[in-house]
């Protein structure tokens, strides 16, 4: 049967189907191999990147709501501090919607980004905050809340279900194997916090949201997809970040953090606790041998802070995502305490983020440390 296509996107996305019915996964990159990628990189410092109109993933990636003025102006920020890399979270239920005009709005991106001298780890799964999202319009913030709004991907009724898990292969062969040689992207992080419990936040109140047993359904998914991932052979890593190490070393550990590193190319983590913290971390994680990235830190009220951490990162070139750039509709200047505690105003001491939407740093002198690591001139 002939069958017309209408477009590039679109004769991607069949020939990437048509290669995986009987596809090979590729083989997780060796030590020496995952080293000279890294060797050939720039140092990665940026931040975890959510426009300030963007409540979530979904608000942010929508027809209605993107937002590449916004997406623009905001990313030159970044580039005015140095920032050369940018981690960013996408949703399965985006590729359900309209996987062409989604492609269309990733290219878009990755083409602001890139002008901006800015490559980007694409996020494809999110475990954490609330495991019910729902495509259309969403809800605004509640007010002075930390991540109001934020959704997993997949949601719960997804993840539940074991059976329902190879719904999520097309999303992630078509998604990566269309971005397979491109340049701009950096590496995918398969699958953020996949098992967290979100203990403090949607299941609080006697509101429990969360699945039972998410941790062994999250078991079961990620191994796939990192095979699925492989079977259309990226030029790009892949990995998934450990953000609790401490269970590594845990006497009732639990698998699907050695997994993670099993599966990664090169290791990511996260670590939002002080210099020492970090230096912990390190000391499990430099023994494997392999390029580290840390994915997510910078908590001010945790002394998870760019100084002295960042310089730290980039002596030792380890790659830097803060999280947050533009305090916003996501509201991570406040605290995670805010889903037990009610605040009524702004902190005083922001929690995540570096500007103000106005473009105003939160502390000047911060951005001019940024600076100063990242070799850019202060004006």
């Amino acid at each position: 049967m002939v069958m017309k296509v209408r477009g590039s996107i679109a004769l991607v996305l069949v020939i990437v189907f048509l290669m995986n019915d009987n596809a090979i996964a590729r083989e997780r990159w060796t030590s020496d191999q995952a080293n000279q990628w890294y060797g050939k990189q720039p140092w990665f410092v940026g931040a975890n990147f959510n426009p300030s109109t963007a409540i979530n993933q979904l608000e942010m990636w929508q027809p209605d709501t993107f937002d590449p003025e916004t997406i623009d102006r905001e990313l030159g920020w970044a580039e005015e501090i140095g920032f050369n890399s940018m981690r960013v979270y996408l949703h399965n239920l985006l590729w359900d919607q309209d996987r062409e005009g989604f492609i269309q709005r990733l290219e878009k991106f990755l083409d602001i980004s890139d002008s901006h001298g800015i490559g980007v780890m694409f996020v494809p799964l999110d475990g954490v905050w609330d495991p019910h999202p729902k495509l259309g319009k969403q809800h605004d913030p509640k007010p002075h809340v930390h991540n109001s709004g934020w959704v997993q991907a997949p949601g719960a009724e997804i993840l539940s279900d074991p059976d329902r898990h190879d719904e999520l292969k097309p999303y992630i062969q078509g998604l990566i194997g269309h971005f397979r040689e491109d340049p701009r992207i950096h590496a995918w992080d398969v699958f953020n916090e996949p098992e967290n419990g979100n203990d403090h936040s949607y299941g609080v109140k006697g509101a429990k949201t969360e699945i039972e047993n998410k941790h062994e359904m999250a078991t079961l998914l990620l191994p796939k997809v990192f095979e699925w991932a492989r079977e259309v052979d990226p030029s790009q890593p892949l990995t998934a970040g450990v953000w609790r190490l401490n269970y590594l070393v845990a006497e009732n550990r639990f698998p699907i953090y050695q997994m993670m590193l099993d599966e990664s190319d090169v290791i990511s983590f996260h670590s939002y606790g002080d210099l020492s913290h970090v230096k912990a971390n390190l000391e499990i994680l430099r023994p494997l041998g392999r390029p580290l990235i840390c994915t997510e830190y910078m908590a001010r009220g945790n002394n998870s802070r760019f100084d002295p951490i960042l310089k730290y990162f980039k002596d030792h070139k380890i790659g830097a995502y803060n999280w947050g750039l533009v305090a916003g509709r996501s509201q991570t200047q406040y605290p995670w305490e805010t889903w037990q505690k009610t605040f009524t105003a702004e902190p005083e001491l922001w929690h995540h983020d570096i500007f103000r939407k106005d473009g105003t740093p939160y502390d000047e002198k911060e951005v001019e440390f940024i600076r100063s690591v990242t070799g850019v001139k202060n004006e």
